[in-house]
């Protein structure tokens, strides 16, 4: 009877223990198309922290310096 209630009590004990690992969630890797298109017109961005949180800016060519999501919004489609 003794066996029968330790080898019960392992099987319970074993349904408890998982051997799953853990899977890391991967970056969605999605660039973001303001700083993109910042880089494609030949730009360079620039991050500003601000009260508020980050900006992120664009430095055109010709040393104009506009914030990236209002200049890609204002590129024609």
């Amino acid at each position: 009877m003794k066996k029968v209630l330790v080898l019960a009590s392992l099987v319970l004990i074993s349904g408890c223990v998982s051997n799953k690992t853990e899977i890391e969630p991967k970056a969605v890797g999605m660039a973001n198309p303001a700083s993109v298109y910042c880089e494609q017109i030949g730009g360079t961005l620039e991050i500003v922290d601000t009260a508020q949180g980050q900006v992120g800016y664009c430095i055109l060519p010709s040393g104009e310096k506009v914030e990236e999501w209002a200049l890609y919004r204002q590129k024609k489609h």
